[in-house]
């Protein structure tokens, strides 16, 4: 990486450039967001929308004009190489950063980079959230980093096989390294002040694995709700989402867990009842693909399958459509007579508040509209992402949800089969050559034993991710915590008065661990 931008009149440079080599960006950024029905798909349209609902909340008070005296972030791009393993290829692409230096107390301060994932990252991503609210104590600079071909971080030539080969973790990890060393003369960072990576979900494995592959560039990691260990049968989700819709704690109960549960078998009767009662269907469920085969039901019982385990895995969260709370209230009729409810109406209800929130109009689509937009190579057809992670998927982690354990009270339908069938269908990838991805992803890494040093891991009991990462004490340099009751990176949100007092215990326990780490590294070098 030769050059990277400052802020300023160079920022407009590159911008100029990026619109040469990319001319769709404009485009993009006016792209809506509507949802398609592959499971996973959705899940990702709702983490995106508490994003931004928690990033904007966040924000407002200081972007108001009445708050002119407060550091707003500075936007940077970093020209880093498309094949950083091929020094003979000379290609490169514009990378996005964030910069929040606010809180920085020197060039001795620590650095705390976050890490983006498998979405874009906007100016929130360095002004909102727990890693956010650390810096004052240590003075610290924070950086978010996009991640390649997300967000604005798009490389030209489209989304076709050939690029596609350049995107990997691997790929993101030699990123996160090139980044790492060019920011530290751009920024003025000295060499020994410490750099820290925060991430959760996907990101949080990259900052794990950055501290693994790079411990000579990164000092410590803070990890949430990392699914460290690549699966290609993730039928242990739906378990997690049956266990927290009966927990107590956070409004389930075993009555909300039967009526979950007989809602899916009504939907199930009607889309065997024939053409009549699947136009019914299709009316009240907001199915706007057809639902003639079994490949089209298996859209549809998926797409409600991850309202309700998208319900768990963000409960209680700022900007969620839902609480588990109040999904049970729903589907047990408690606004209003029971007698005239049923789970199925409850479940109506359960979709219309979520596509009302999320802006969309449809739940789910025929397989064959799915399989279509996904082929798209084109970016602003493709959406946000949803093609890029589809093939990450395909390629290295698996985590394909399904309901086939006997825990799981959904539908059997999407099994695993439909899953790798669009792997192969998209991407030309057969069954076996996804199997054999996920195993090498294991090996490469370590699963859920990494043996990287300073990592803390960090998840809550709640979300269903949490069976895949450390969630006990792997060693005194690596350490876990696991929040009782708390959803999917719910540490890594924006502080709340309504937080619990076991999620505010846990981010207590994230700033005594990294105290300890610092304050052993001041006692090393003084």
């Amino acid at each position: 990486m030769d050059n990277a931008s400052d802020y300023g009149s160079e920022d407009s440079r590159v911008l100029d450039r990026m619109a040469v080599k990319a001319p769709w960006l404009g485009f993009l950024l006016l792209v809506s967001l509507w949802g398609l029905s592959d499971p996973a798909l959705l899940l990702r349209r709702l983490r995106e929308h508490i994003q931004k609902f928690q990033e904007s909340s966040s924000m407002n008070p200081g972007f108001g004009l009445s708050q002119g005296l407060v550091a707003v972030p500075k936007q940077g791009w970093l020209e880093q190489p498309l094949d950083p393993f091929n020094t003979s290829d000379r290609r490169t692409f514009l990378q996005r950063y964030w910069v929040n230096d606010r809180h920085r107390a020197g060039q001795d301060a620590p650095v705390f980079l976050h890490i983006g994932g498998e979405g874009s990252l906007g100016p929130g991503s360095v002004m909102a959230g727990h890693p956010v609210a650390l810096a004052p104590a240590w003075g610290a600079l924070v950086i978010s980093l996009e991640h390649r071909f997300y967000g604005l971080s798009m490389p030209s030539g489209g989304l076709d096989m050939a690029q596609l080969r350049y995107l990997s973790s691997r790929h993101a990890l030699a990123d996160v390294a090139s980044a790492r060393q060019a920011l530290s003369r751009l920024l003025n960072v000295s060499s020994s002040s410490p750099w820290i990576c925060f991430g959760g979900s996907y990101a949080g494995s990259l900052a794990t694995w950055t501290r693994l592959k790079f411990p000579h560039l990164v000092f410590a990691a803070v990890a949430s709700s990392a699914p460290l260990s690549a699966v290609l049968d993730f039928y242990a989700y739906n378990e997690v989402v049956a266990r927290s819709l009966s927990q107590v704690a956070i409004g389930g109960s075993q009555e909300c867990l039967a009526a979950a549960s007989a809602a899916f078998a009504e939907v199930e009767r009607l889309l065997r009842a024939g053409p009549a009662a699947q136009a019914v269907l299709r009316e009240e469920l907001s199915a706007c693909g057809s639902l003639d085969l079994t490949e089209d039901q298996g859209e549809l019982l998926g797409a409600l399958q991850a309202l309700v385990g998208g319900t768990v895995q963000y409960d209680g969260q700022a900007g969620a459509p839902l609480s588990v709370r109040q999904l049970c209230g729903l589907l047990l009729g408690d606004s209003g007579n029971r007698t005239h409810s049923t789970p199925y109406l409850g479940l109506r209800r359960a979709v219309q508040i979520v596509l009302r929130t999320m802006g969309q109009r449809c739940l789910s689509f025929s397989r064959a509209e799915t399989v279509a937009q996904l082929r798209s190579t084109e970016p602003q057809v493709s959406g946000v992402g949803d093609r890029q992670w589809l093939y990450q998927t395909c390629t290295e982690f698996g985590y394909y949800v399904t309901c086939e354990g006997p825990q799981c009270p959904f539908s059997q339908l999407p099994a695993l089969p439909s899953h790798l069938d669009l792997c192969e269908q998209v991407f030309g990838l057969s069954a076996a050559s996804v199997a054999q991805a996920v195993a090498q992803t294991n090996s490469y890494y370590g699963g859920q034993t990494p043996g990287a040093t300073q990592v803390l891991y960090v998840n809550g009991d709640t979300d269903p991710w949490h069976v895949l990462s450390v969630t006990q004490d792997l060693g005194p340099s690596e350490p876990a915590i696991l929040i009782p009751s708390a959803s999917h990176c719910f540490d890594m949100a924006p502080m709340r008065p309504s937080d619990s007092p076991s999620l505010r215990l846990g981010r207590q326990r994230i700033f005594q661990q990294l105290q300890v780490w610092l304050k052993d590294l001041k006692k090393n070098l003084d």
